[in-house]
């Protein structure tokens, strides 16, 4: 029995000791039946093993607590080699980016500085070429202003050697001289020199002073200069008395009458000439006069086609025919008007082409531009988080991961 006991109790895994303590109290209890010596055994067992698994509980966990130390601590290590590694690659991608960052900036700031130079050379020359155009300018006007003074000085000289008018256009020859000049003036500043043929001979020998080329159905058109200055110079004497007054007033009328009978008969040639012509009087006065006291003489003209017109209207006249001959050259010309646009037409085409694709071009550099502002925010964001982050051993961010948490922030 005592053996099966130590049996038991080693299978237990309790000590030698504690089983002969046992036995020891077993036989001191010999008097005791045994029912109380078993159930004494079964204590004394059950507080045997407590007390053994106690101990080993403790033994195990002084093991646990010295295995667990020993591993945070390498866990702590590996912690802190990682972190320095990772603080290490951050270090050295954020150095290589703002190495990049600046290079490229340097070069951005040399291409401007090239650009403000090159601009700031063409300002300075086109200041140059102004101020020298300037200078020559006041020079010119300088030498302009001692000619004019040199010109007034000769008009001082001549005004008392000028003749009046009015005993220069006493003769007739010079006051037909005179018409005829302002004729061809005012023809030769308005109509090209094609236009127009100064003292023309007809085919009835008559000779015009000028003959305009009209086209079709207008057709040639004779201006002749008629200037009756004596009798309307003798009308507006106020000095005269009534009887001379109406004897002028008649032969002024039959003045005008003759002059407008001889420019039908001479200058409306069937064929030749347009179906009117045109009676050019030197004087607004006399024309004036005409039109506001003499409707008959008016009416007589109408009459026979023979327009009347003085140094205003006439210009008027000119202006139109002008424009009657930039028209039909026009009409002339118009094919070739046609093959001009069509090719400006083409020109424009391939200038909206090349208009289409410079804008593209711009907006991909705009594209670009921004591109390169978002890249520079990014790494602006990514060192002032790396500014106020603490860098945890247990909570490592990449420069990878720090870019992407920019680019979330900016999307949201």
């Amino acid at each position: 029995m005592f053996i099966s006991l130590i049996i038991i109790l080693a299978l237990l895994g309790l000590s030698t000791t504690t089983g002969l303590l046992i036995l020891h109290q077993l036989k001191n209890q010999k008097e005791e039946p045994l029912d109380l010596k078993l159930q004494s055994l079964e204590q004394n067992l059950k507080a045997a093993l407590q007390e053994k698994m106690a101990q080993n509980r403790q033994d195990l966990i002084e093991k646990l607590g010295d295995n667990h130390i020993k591993s945070l601590q390498i866990l702590q290590e590996g912690l802190q080699k990682g972190r320095l590694e990772t603080s290490e690659q951050v270090k050295t991608a954020l150095f290589d980016s703002a190495k990049s960052l600046s290079e490229r900036i340097e070069k951005l700031t040399d291409s401007t500085e090239n650009k403000l130079k090159e601009i700031s050379g063409q300002v300075d020359k086109r200041l140059s070429e102004g101020f020298e155009k300037t200078t020559i300018t006041f020079a010119d006007v300088v030498k302009r202003l001692a000619l004019i003074d040199q010109a007034q000085q000769k008009i001082s000289e001549l005004s008392g050697n000028v003749v009046s008018l009015q005993d220069l256009l006493a003769d007739k020859r010079s006051r037909g001289a005179f018409g005829e000049i302002q004729l061809a003036s005012l023809i030769r500043n308005v109509l090209p020199e094609s236009s127009f043929a100064l003292q023309a001979t007809l085919s009835n020998s008559s000779r015009a002073d000028c003959l305009l080329y009209l086209p079709e159905p207008t057709g040639n058109i004779v201006i002749d200069s008629k200037f009756p200055l004596e009798n309307f110079q003798r009308l507006m004497n106020s000095s005269i008395s009534e009887a001379d007054k109406k004897l002028a007033e008649q032969q002024f009328r039959q003045d005008i009458k003759k002059h407008i009978k001889d420019i039908s008969e001479k200058y409306i040639i069937n064929g030749e000439t347009s179906d009117g012509a045109i009676m050019f009087i030197p004087a607004e006065a006399i024309f004036a006069e005409i039109h506001a006291h003499y409707p008959d003489l008016v009416e007589a003209s109408y009459r026979a086609k023979v327009w009347l017109a003085s140094p205003t209207t006439m210009m008027a006249i000119l202006t139109t025919v002008r424009a009657v001959l930039k028209d039909d050259a026009t009409k002339k010309q118009v094919h070739n008007i046609q093959k001009h646009i069509q090719a400006l037409s083409k020109d424009f085409d391939r200038f909206q082409g090349r208009m289409d694709a410079l804008q593209k071009h711009i907006e991909l550099a705009n594209k670009d531009v921004n591109e390169v502002n978002i890249s520079a925010k990014k790494i602006s964001g990514a060192f002032d988080k790396i500014e106020k982050v603490e860098l945890q051993a247990n909570n490592m961010l990449s420069v990878d991961d720090l870019l992407g948490m920019d680019s979330e922030t900016e999307q949201k």
